[in-house]
């Protein structure tokens, strides 16, 4: 028997205790995991700097302190969500009444990227552990720094029956030696490929998933905006982490009118945030490795470049780059573009940007600058995606009181804030019925009843 399968077992034992549905016990857990965190915040950031180069405020901001406010938010309102949630109860059930039980699902497995590969990975098992369930993790092997100080982490506050992490077993274990055990719930992070893969093996055994994956989430550009604020606003959230987030804005669709103003205003902001050279800002990471570095590469030969464009193969890095001129038939805006890489798209009429995103795939994010309240309703209405904002970018994501997920082809279900436990937790619905009184309608033989029943269910 592998080790994966030792485990699973001894975690399927522990969970079948009851040890786990235990609010305090959930709540010690969360505090455990915090204070390991907050003891390990060096560490942290050092692994995020060699993985991604990530500078210490982005590192903090984006994977630490997110995740900080995540576990206070789940602890503050545990007993809450927790409770059993009475309900009504129609007519034709007299003498009962309705409840809703939150239960944990049991064993969980969730598979986590490498661009945020901290929080990305704990966050849902925030989510895991106020639901009660126990949690097998797999991180990224492509951020292995920072994987090391998640096992030492996860291993400081909890036992392996409760929550491991697989790459502690050596590495050997790989996802698809994963996927064909059956777990209660699986919650996967990634790219559209491989979450495809991974439905299809839950399906297997039925398994619950959701898929966190990504796509190709477009920025709206509107005439009516404060363009200097939204050149800067675009910039931060495109560049920040490389653009190697899954809610980056992936391209612009800018009225024409305006677009040479933004492509300006956005040149000054990447001077302004990493100088003339980026290359030499502690502000500005890397990419992951030289696959994904090599790939991006090959998105800069289409259209026209306006600024960056310089890279350095040795060093991972590629400049912020803007990119004029494209057509919706060039290779970069075939799939997600997951770098600094930002390719501009112009439109005369707000009804052309409507009918060129709904002719793709839904996004996970979307993003509209414009303060014309028409615009900004049309835009909300006429357009399916995950989530997104209006005159800002990615911050969205940062609200424990917003559900963050996809829809079609960029996910399936949503997390954060009571969205974690909620995801994580089968809603039982239980009638509990008067013993008092027993209504001989229902039963058979039903000859003479149905002027009744009619105008009991009409």
């Amino acid at each position: 028997m592998s080790k994966i399968k030792r485990t699973l077992e001894k975690q399927r034992k522990y969970f079948d205790s009851g040890a786990t549905r235990n609010l305090d016990f959930r709540i010690e857990k969360l505090c455990a995991l915090k204070k390991s965190i907050k003891n390990n915040e060096k560490q942290i950031l050092e692994a995020l700097w060699v993985d991604l180069h990530k500078s210490e405020f982005e590192a903090y901001a984006t994977e630490i302190g997110i995740i900080l406010e995540e576990i206070n938010f789940a602890i503050k309102h545990l007993k809450s969500w927790a409770k059993t949630k009475k309900v009504r109860t129609p007519l034709t059930h007299f003498l009962s009444s309705s409840y809703i039980y939150s239960e944990p699902y049991g064993v969980s497995l969730i598979i986590s990227p490498w661009n945020y590969p901290f929080q990305l990975l704990i966050s849902p098992l925030i989510g895991s552990i106020a639901a009660g369930n126990c949690a097998m993790l797999k991180p990224s092997e492509n951020a292995p720094k920072t994987t090391e100080v998640i096992i030492k982490i996860i291993e400081e506050s909890f036992s392996e029956e409760f929550v491991c992490v697989v790459e502690a077993y050596g590495g050997k274990e790989s996802s698809e030696a994963l996927l064909k055990e059956a777990f209660n719930y699986i919650f996967f992070t990634g790219s559209v490929p491989v979450g495809k893969i991974v439905m299809e093996a839950a399906s297997k055994h039925l398994t619950p998933v959701t898929l966190e994956l990504g796509g190709k989430s477009p920025c709206i550009v509107d005439k009516d905006t404060d363009i200097k604020l939204a050149a800067k606003r675009i910039a931060w959230g495109k560049f920040i982490n490389a653009g190697q987030t899954c809610v980056a804005p992936d391209y612009i669709l800018v009225h024409k009118s305006v677009k040479e103003k933004l492509i300006t205003e956005m040149a000054e902001c990447i001077v302004e945030f990493f100088g003339e050279n980026p290359e030499k800002s502690n502000d500005f990471p890397r990419i992951i490795n030289k696959r994904q570095f090599d790939r991006l590469i090959g998105l800069l030969g289409g259209g026209k470049i306006v600024t960056g464009g310089e890279y350095n193969r040795a060093e991972k890095y590629i400049a912020p780059t803007i990119i004029d001129n494209i057509t919706w038939n060039d290779p970069i805006m075939l799939d997600e573009i997951f770098g600094p890489i930002l390719p501009i798209l112009e439109f005369d009429d707000l009804g052309q940007v409507i009918e060129m995103v709904n002719s793709r795939p839904k996004p996970l994010a979307l993003y509209l600058f414009s303060n014309n309240k028409k615009h900004q309703e049309r835009i909300i209405d006429r357009i399916s995606y995950g989530g997104g904002c209006i005159n800002d970018t990615i911050m969205h994501v940062a609200s424990p009181y917003l559900p963050f997920g996809g829809v079609g082809a960029s996910g399936m279900n949503a997390y954060h804030g009571k969205g974690s436990y909620d995801v994580f937790s089968h809603k039982k619905s239980v009638t509990k019925k008067s013993n008092l009184l027993d209504v001989k309608i229902r039963y058979a033989p039903y000859s003479g009843k149905i002027k009744l029943l009619k105008k009991l269910m009409k």
